[in-house]
């Protein structure tokens, strides 16, 4: 299981919501690029990246500095965020990102996704509240649940689904482990966890998870990694050695 840290993009900085609430914000830092390098330096494999602003309101806020993180390290980044665009994501592939999360628009145009995962790396972004996928932002919901949109997509070519319970995320009050499996039985497709991790212990428990003979592919951290409750050299160690 890979370790993705994480970098919350909003205006310029580095930044945490607490369960999504653009109100409840914490600033970590005002450069994204450097803290990016710091953990690739740590041995972390992937970045993931989020434009907050971007995912609220469809325009590309944060992409200079998207682009930037893309180009000053040496390991894949994931990166997603008010991607509801074929040029929106070609933009992002072109200055470097590895792999591009599609959220609403995964909603509002499946055929975005079919499209874009003939060619590049895609993921198909589930962030859910009691189960209901939330688009824009995580601002509004869509009627549809998490497995119900995991299996219509199952089947299209997609690299991965990032699987976030909102309630969690930010909170540091450990991983939806019920919902996680849920979903991993659900689909054959990757599933990378996101939302609640606290402490190394969580990282252990999520390595845990198996369902007809696969475990998850990967876990974004970002709050208890920049609150020194997860040391990103450690926990790659760590996932190393449970591999």
């Amino acid at each position: 299981m890979d370790l993705y840290p994480a970098i919350d993009l909003r205006a310029g900085r580095c930044v945490r919501l607490h369960q999504g609430d653009y109100a409840q914000e914490t600033v970590y830092g005002d450069d994204p690029v450097a803290q990016a390098q710091a953990f690739a330096d740590a041995g972390a494999g992937w970045i993931h990246v989020v434009d907050l602003d971007a995912a609220r309101t469809g325009r590309p806020e944060n992409r200079a500095v998207v682009a930037a993180i893309a180009s000053a390290v040496d390991v894949p980044v994931q990166t997603g965020g008010g991607v509801r665009s074929v040029e929106a994501a070609e933009e992002l592939f072109s200055a470097g990102v590895e792999r591009v999360v599609i959220g609403t628009a995964a909603l509002t145009d499946p055929d975005l996704v079919r499209t874009l995962a003939q060619d590049h790396r895609v993921a198909v972004g589930l962030d859910a509240k009691s189960g209901e996928v939330a688009t824009d932002g995580w601002l509004v919901g869509s009627g549809r649940t998490v497995l119900n949109v995991a299996r219509s997509f199952a089947d299209v070519g997609v690299d991965a689904f990032v699987v976030t319970d909102i309630a969690r995320d930010g909170t540091l009050a450990g991983p939806d482990i019920v919902g996680l499996t849920e979903v991993l039985a659900a689909t054959p497709v990757d599933v990378i966890a996101s939302g609640g991790v606290g402490t190394m212990a969580d990282l252990t428990d999520l390595d845990r998870i198996e369902a007809d003979g696969r475990r998850l592919s990967g876990v974004i951290a970002g709050k208890a990694i920049y609150e020194g409750h997860v040391d990103v050299a450690a926990a790659v160690k760590l996932l190393e050695r449970a591999s």
